[in-house]
């Protein structure tokens, strides 16, 4: 982790992650753009199948989406587990409707998954897609990094 990130207020948790589901952890750098969360997926895989749950989550990346360019994909292992992970672009259309929304939403982000018995933790690094060249490599090595017992 960074050593200039820290964590997300209450209100940031609430805008970035509007679910009944809190993050475990969601951290943000000083100018509150570039962020990192785990959390616990509410999917649950019966068994260890990962390549159907590698496209189970893609398409589900896809649907969230207005488009998404896929850097890489695909399962490594981490620390000795695996894991599925996705790096994309994103784009997600402006709102004429929704004042101070007209522009779109271009993001970079590296998100992956390891999927256990009863549960799928979920890590997720992201950042606007003008600051990618400046945190690919360290959303990378953060997950690369990443340790869970």
């Amino acid at each position: 982790m960074p050593s200039d990130f820290y964590p997300m207020t209450p209100d940031d948790i609430a805008q970035r992650f509007p679910s009944v589901r809190a993050p475990l952890g969601a951290y943000t750098n000083q100018d509150r753009v570039v962020d990192f969360s785990a959390n616990i997926s509410a999917t649950q895989w019966p068994d260890a199948d990962l390549d159907v749950a590698r496209q189970f989550f893609k398409a589900g990346l896809i649907n969230l989406y207005d488009k998404i360019e896929v850097i890489e994909e695909g399962i490594h292992e981490v620390n000795k587990k695996k894991y599925i992970f996705f790096e994309f672009e994103s784009y997600v259309k402006g709102s004429k409707r929704e004042p101070g929304s007209e522009d779109p939403i271009l993001k970079y982000t590296y998100i992956q998954y390891l999927v256990q018995t009863k549960r799928t933790l979920v890590f997720t690094f992201s950042c606007p897609k003008d600051q990618k060249d400046d945190w690919q490599r360290t959303a990378r090595l953060m997950m690369k990094s990443v340790k869970v017992r």
